[in-house]
């Protein structure tokens, strides 16, 4: 991850227009910001532009306020969104897991030594296992058991660790339970998850002994945005790595939970960085 502690980031997205990159590095100069990073997509297809930009001010009594309300008066002609983010800013977040721990081992790991810039508010589970864990990093660790009886009532109280919290991003780490409908609605664009992708496709109980039995040359992994479609909600990153013949399915197990951990990982750091646009059903991630 960069070293952002002097950078802002300016994120922004609009339809496609002439003067789109003008308005905003124009802005920048006469506001006296070095721009030390920028990335641009325009999509011809849906007509949409996308500009991040990181940059630093010259003078040192930079006001962010007054610079919001300046470049929201030149973003408005082009009917332009955007995001200003301060040097230093770390992400709240909320961590639901259930028994595997891998992930969730990674990201505290990450948190810990400052490669995440996040603030891990609390984690969730419907199982008791990793609370010592939590418990070591001295984060709150919920325990909410869940049944098909009281899956309504489990996400209730879910919620409402996410809205006292305040978290911004909820990380799906292993977290093996469907949300329903109204959770992915609730948590749409500010929920990542990771799961196992194998091609052809396993389904069910062990996909790794079955990626064995059927010989598999590849596995990896797929970090997206939840959605109410399992699995199938708009990719932030991926994960791949050859295996072959020597490889037996304990192998494929373990390879698969390092991909998993790096793609996660790499998932939350693009998203807490202003990388990823959500775009329709899919993403624009300027990658670092």
């Amino acid at each position: 991850m960069h070293d952002n502690n002097n950078l802002w980031i300016l994120a922004a997205q609009c339809p496609s227009r002439l003067g789109t990159v003008d308005v905003v590095t124009r802005f920048l100069k006469e506001s006296r910001c070095y721009i030390t990073e920028q990335h641009t997509f325009d999509d011809r297809q849906s007509g949409g532009f996308f500009i991040r930009t990181e940059f630093r001010p010259e003078e040192a009594d930079f006001d962010a306020a007054a610079f919001q309300a300046g470049f929201a008066e030149r973003a408005a002609e082009f009917e332009m969104s955007f995001e200003l983010t301060a040097p230093g800013t770390r992400m709240p977040v909320v961590i639901m897991v259930s028994k595997a721990d891998h992930c969730l081992n990674d990201l505290l790991y990450r948190y810990r030594i400052g490669q995440l810039p996040i603030d891990i508010r609390a984690i969730v589970s419907n199982h008791p296992d990793l609370a010592t864990l939590a418990e070591w990093h001295g984060i709150p660790y919920h325990h909410f058991p869940i049944t098909a009886e009281t899956k309504p009532e489990q996400e209730a109280r879910v919620w409402a660790v996410v809205e006292e919290t305040g978290a911004e991003l909820v990380i799906l780490a292993r977290y093996m339970q469907v949300l329903s409908s109204d959770m992915c609605e609730k948590l749409s664009g500010r929920a990542i998850n990771i799961h196992h992708s194998l091609l052809p496709g396993f389904k069910g109980a062990k996909p790794y002994h079955q990626a064995y039995a059927k010989g598999v040359k590849l596995v990896g992994a797929t970090a997206h945005y939840i959605n109410d479609d399992l699995d199938e909600g708009p990719i932030i990153t991926q994960g791949v790595e050859p295996v072959s013949h020597t490889d037996y399915p304990e192998d494929l197990v373990a390879k698969g939970r390092d991909i998993e951990c790096l793609t996660l990982s790499r998932a939350v750091a693009l998203h807490v960085e202003r990388r990823v646009f959500l775009h329709a059903n899919h993403t624009v991630v300027f990658d670092r």
